[in-house]
């Protein structure tokens, strides 16, 4: 089963054109999915003290996170499709890591003295599909590439995911009607697999 988390509050933005690509994309090709809307979903990424209580004993308080954690346990693919702002990921989706990701054997990830495993193992491919005001080349190479850096290869593989991708459709902000087409014909054709 493919899992989609989107992130972001418009319905008219770009983020949200990829998401309906990559919907028609996997139901065109029959492939299995559900999508975790953030904030369709009213999901609260903020801990209260009776979450944080319950989180090192890998319970939670929040019935939207129990159904996440099913999901991701489910799942052989993870698609996220957020913007990047401000040079990383929106904070929604950083509390969606935070609470969701529960320590403890048989969940996430298991913290050792050594180190952190990554319980999610099931998660064989990834996709991070973004959007950004800044150039993608900036991104990557004069600001640090804090997408890749950390959120793929420190947060996600600490989690156990497996061969993440990231695309970024950058300059967003002046780019035209003819290159966002050109890109969601591209999408709609991807293999997430």
């Amino acid at each position: 089963m493919i899992l989609i988390v989107y992130c972001h509050p418009f319905s008219g933005s770009f983020n949200h054109a990829e998401l309906q690509t990559v919907r028609e994309n996997l139901t065109s090709k029959r492939q299995p999915f559900k999508v975790i809307d953030l904030y369709a979903d009213n999901f609260s990424p903020v801990y209260s003290n009776q979450e944080l209580r319950l989180y090192h004993t890998g319970g939670t308080a929040d019935p939207l996170v129990k159904r996440y954690l099913v999901w991701l346990k489910q799942a052989d693919t993870v698609i996220f499709i957020t913007p990047i702002w401000w040079n990383s990921i929106p904070g929604m989706l950083k509390g969606f890591i935070d609470k969701v990701m529960k320590e403890g054997p048989g969940l996430t990830h298991t913290v050792y003295k050594t180190g952190v495993k990554g319980e999610l193992t099931n998660i064989k491919h990834c996709y991070v599909l973004t959007s950004s005001s800044s150039p993608t080349a900036y991104i990557k190479y004069l600001n640090g590439n804090a997408i890749k850096r950390i959120f793929i290869k420190q947060t996600l593989r600490q989690l156990g995911f497996k061969h993440c991708v990231w695309q970024n459709f950058g300059l967003i902000t002046g780019s035209s009607d003819g290159r966002r087409t050109c890109y969601l014909a591209k999408l709609r054709q991807q293999n997430f697999n």
